[in-house]
Parts: structure tokens; C-alpha cells; sequence
């Protein structure tokens, strides 16, 4: 059994994913990522499953990628190399989710940030805690992010302002401009998500597919795919900047003095006093 990746089934149905790393705040190691793939690829070949919940163990859903070496090789599945592999290759994994025929619900609690976001967002039904914090960090000393999905969820103005400061949002302003459907007290997360996947469980696959997948394709008649697919490129050039690389050769030497180099201006995430 894994020991990164907690698989159970707590409600008919329902097959519920934990991301398992507390101590390392459920960082995005490539292993990682590669077992939660491979995991929902599990479900949507079982059919007495029809729903899968993502959640993170401990303290937060994920704090992101993981910077201290785990995002090196081997990756969990091939992508196109050359300039911009990275951000391709996230692009990949989140239209992977995106393109599933069963429903994934992502169950957000504590830090939700830079990689972790964009798994949450990858996912069909966003539920967080009130007091979660969601945010994209890397926009203010490296570039904007490898899935950018903030203009299509949150619209112009509140997609603005996350990408020009970087600061986290609340669960309630995450329902405010669209990137969760509902907020709940934190004491009631996890009930009241399991309630929704088992209400979304009631309809079969065969059915719940195509709802799924017509809601997909009116975005993807909008531009999303394509637009997500352009921001990778322009995610790859920003690595290109000095500031990035700057950021980056920081972090190399030491992951904890870099981010907090990245974020002490403002006073936040790792340097909140």
C-alpha cells in the first residue's frame, strides 16, 4: 500500500484520494503526481466507482510543487521536450483530470498554492475550508502560472489582482469570484463534501459523462484549451527573465531562504509574523 497517496471508499460509490506527505505539506513530488494519475485513470476503468474526492492529509490540501528535488525525473507520464517542457507537461496532467469521464471533487483546506491550485482547479467541484488560503506565489519573483486558469474562473479584475500580487484569497472570496462552488466552516468540510459525492453519485457514469463533458466542451469552444495551452509558452518565457533566474538560483542553494526572499516584501505565507 502507498504510503504518499491514501485510497479509500467512504460512501458507495465514492473513492476518496488523500495526498499523503503532511510533513512536506503534501508538496507535488513527481512520485506523488504519478500515483494520483495513475490512481484516477484506476477509477475511471472501475465501475462500481463514480466519483473520486482529492484531499490533502494534515494541515493543507498542497503547497505546491515539490522545489527541494522532487519534480526532477522520472516524470509520470511522457510530454514533448525542448523549451517549456515543464509547463507543457503540468498543462497535460490538468487537462488529464479535465478529460476523465467520472467527476473529480477537489477538497480544499489550509494552504491551497502555485501547484497545488492548479490540481484543485484541474478538478470538476471545488469545495474549501472558510479560513483556506489560495493563492499563486511564484508571480512575484519567477513567472505567471504553468495552468492559467485564474481569467477563466475568477474573470478579469479578481484574475488581475492574483496575478500582479500573488496574495492568497480566503475560501469565501474563492467562491466570490468562482474558483470554489461553496465554502463550509472547517469542522464541516469533510462531511459536506462526501454528502455532494454521494448526491453526485446517484446518476450513472454513462450518463454523468456526457454532462461532464458538455459542460468541458462549451469552454473549450470559448478558447479555454487553447488559451491555457498559449499560457504555458508564455509561463516558459518567463523563465527566460533575470528576476526568474535570480529566484531560481536562490532556491537551488537553499528552498527555505529563497521563498522567503520571494515573499518578506510583502509579509506573508512563510515570513507572516
Amino acid at each position: 500500500m502507498s504510503e504518499i497517496l491514501l485510497i479509500d471508499d467512504p460512501a458507495p460509490f465514492v473513492r476518496r484520494l488523500t495526498l499523503n506527505r503532511p510533513e512536506k505539506r503534501n508538496a507535488l513530488s513527481n512520485a506523488l503526481r504519478a500515483e494520483i494519475f495513475a490512481a484516477l485513470e484506476a477509477v475511471d476503468a472501475d465501475p462500481d466507482v463514480r466519483v473520486t474526492i482529492l484531499r490533502g492529509a494534515g494541515s493543507c490540501f498542497s503547497a505546491g510543487y515539490d522545489l527541494g528535488g522532487g519534480a526532477r525525473p522520472p516524470y509520470p507520464y511522457e510530454t514533448a521536450g525542448g523549451p517549456g517542457h515543464w509547463a507543457r507537461h503540468v498543462v497535460e496532467g490538468c487537462f488529464k483530470v479535465w478529460d476523465l469521464a467520472k467527476p473529480v471533487i477537489a477538497q480544499v483546506h489550509g494552504w491551497c498554492l502555485a501547484g497545488g491550485s492548479e490540481l484543485a482547479t484541474a478538478c470538476d467541484l471545488v469545495y474549501v475550508a472558510e479560513d483556506a488560503q489560495i493563492g499563486y506565489p511564484p508571480v512575484r519573483m519567477m513567472s505567471p502560472p504553468d495552468n492559467q486558469f485564474h481569467a477563466w474562473l475568477c474573470g478579469l479584475r479578481p484574475a488581475m489582482e492574483m496575478m500582479l500580487t500573488g496574495d492568497a484569497i480566503d475560501g469565501l472570496e474563492a467562491v466570490r469570484v468562482g474558483f470554489a462552488n461553496r465554502a463550509f466552516a472547517p469542522d464541516r468540510l469533510e462531511a459536506e463534501v462526501l454528502a455532494m459525492a454521494e448526491r453526485v453519485a446517484k446518476i450513472p457514469t454513462d450518463v454523468q459523462q456526457m454532462n461532464k463533458r458538455s459542460v468541458h466542451r462549451a469552454m473549450e469552444i470559448m478558447g479555454l484549451r487553447a488559451a491555457i495551452r498559449a499560457g504555458a509558452e508564455i509561463q516558459a518565457l518567463a523563465l527566460t527573465t533575470p528576476s526568474s533566474r535570480e529566484t531560481f538560483a536562490k532556491i537551488r542553494e537553499d528552498v527555505s531562504k529563497g521563498l522567503s526572499a520571494r515573499d518578506e516584501a510583502f509579509g506573508d505565507y512563510r515570513t507572516k509574523s
